[in-house]
């Protein structure tokens, strides 16, 4: 399961004289389509990652999705699942998710020495009854992604950074996430859901 390159990506490896290291990548990091046992240490002990997904007509979307270390679990080689939480209400990545199921989701340690990041394609589905969404408090639904892809990402880009705290809204046990100061103002209160405080 190699890696397809468009042609516009081979136009610009030639352009740019690339086309032979782009090869060598290809065979060595990325004919894996499932997670290894590094990649799952890895991914299980982040507290975030980024999602990308497309609609039918293919308009993308990147969110960044936050909690505790071990928002995202590694099921089996072949399958993550992560918490849908409460947000804007938009639901634009999850309307994707539902509409096509495509997925790009990027993990990235900024506090490693050497910082690493891993890139995860495949392709998800929203799981109402899923039994793991009682592993997430407040969760209203779990994602699942079948792995087709999962590669290293360079990373010499990566900003050295450290975490200052974690985000007082991300459910948890035994406490009550205060509401967010956009929730309530004028424009927003009369149109939240009915479960809202």
């Amino acid at each position: 399961m190699g890696f397809t390159y468009t042609e516009t990506s081979r136009r610009l490896q030639d352009e740019f004289d690339t086309r032979r290291l782009a090869d060598r990548i290809d065979e060595r990091f990325m004919q894996r389509g499932y997670i290894d046992d590094g990649d799952k240490a890895f991914i299980e002990r982040l507290d975030m990652f980024f999602l990308a997904t497309v609609d039918a007509e293919g308009r993308p979307q990147c969110s960044y999705k936050g909690g505790d270390p071990g928002l995202v679990k590694v099921i089996d080689k072949y399958t993550l699942a992560f918490p849908n939480y409460d947000g804007n209400g938009m639901y634009l990545s999850m309307g994707n998710v539902a509409e096509t199921g495509h997925v790009g989701m990027l993990f990235i340690d900024f506090t490693g020495k050497p910082p690493r990041r891993v890139r995860v394609n495949g392709s998800a589905s929203i799981v109402r009854d899923d039994p793991l969404v009682a592993e997430w408090e407040r969760a209203q639904f779990v994602v699942r992604v079948r792995v087709s892809e999962v590669f290293p990402n360079c990373p010499r880009y990566i900003h050295r950074m450290q975490p200052v705290e974690r985000s007082e809204y991300v459910p948890r046990d035994a406490c009550e996430p205060p509401v967010p100061a956009w929730k309530r103002t004028d424009w927003a209160r009369d149109v939240l859901p009915a479960r809202q405080p």
